[in-house]
């Protein structure tokens, strides 16, 4: 869960700068994947944490 808080907080930062900063506005599409990269991994851990064999 920190990998994923610290990839959110990565990608919000990169965004703001890529919005405020003229000429930087790939850094806002960098945050932009970086956040879907951090959206995916959590889901792929959520995913298979729920497959757990019962017994």
């Amino acid at each position: 869960m920190a990998l994923f808080l610290f990839l959110l907080l990565v990608a919000v930062v990169l965004g703001f700068i890529g919005v405020l900063a003229k000429g930087l506005f790939y850094l806002l599409l960098i945050g932009v994947l970086v956040a879907l990269v951090a959206f995916l991994y959590v889901g792929v851990r959520i995913r298979r944490s729920g497959r757990r064999p019962t017994r």
